[in-house]
């Protein structure tokens, strides 16, 4: 149970978030803003290990690592936020419309990376999304919200073979 913690605990429990805004410390390098996103990991190897990870999952990072984070594009930016939240190794990503404002081809690297996570690294995401091919490609269980309230909770090969969800909005 998390409610009632602080911040840091609830950090150190392994809870992450990615805001769909660009959340990088825009005047610093790709690799700087991966390791605040380690801050409070003390072992400078793991770090690093960490970051090789980052890289292999998010190879444009590594290819990135020197460059000011405020000049990368939109998607980049927002595959930077993603590395630093993974810099932590969470257990739970909360991430927050992650396919917002990118192009269509961003989207599908964007979405194709949260499967690997999911996938490879054993960790549970809570995906708020507004595009529902992308978030059936990669969810377990689908909640449909309306005016703040659950009107529909079903697996998401049931929601899937619905084929049109515009009745639910």
């Amino acid at each position: 149970m998390i409610a009632g913690l602080a911040t840091s605990e609830r950090v150190r429990h392994g809870l992450a978030f990615v805001p769909q805004e660009h959340a990088v410390f825009a005047d610093l390098t790709v690799r700087e803003n991966l390791d605040l996103g380690a801050f409070s990991v003390g072992d400078r190897a793991l770090v690093a290990e960490r970051r090789e990870r980052v890289f292999e999952l998010l190879p444009v990072l590594g290819e990135r690592q020197r460059q000011v984070a405020g000049t990368l594009s939109g998607g980049e930016q927002r595959m930077l936020s993603l590395g630093m939240t993974l810099m932590r190794e969470p257990r739970l990503m909360l991430l927050d419309e992650p396919s917002l404002g990118l192009a269509p081809r961003l989207v599908e690297r964007i979405m194709e990376t949260i499967q690997e996570i999911v996938q490879r690294r054993d960790v549970t995401v809570l995906l708020v999304e507004q595009n529902v091919r992308h978030a059936l490609a990669i969810a377990a269980r689908v909640y449909i919200m309306r005016t703040g309230r659950i009107i529909l909770a079903e697996a998401s090969s049931v929601m899937a073979a619905r084929g049109e969800w515009w009745d639910l909005f």
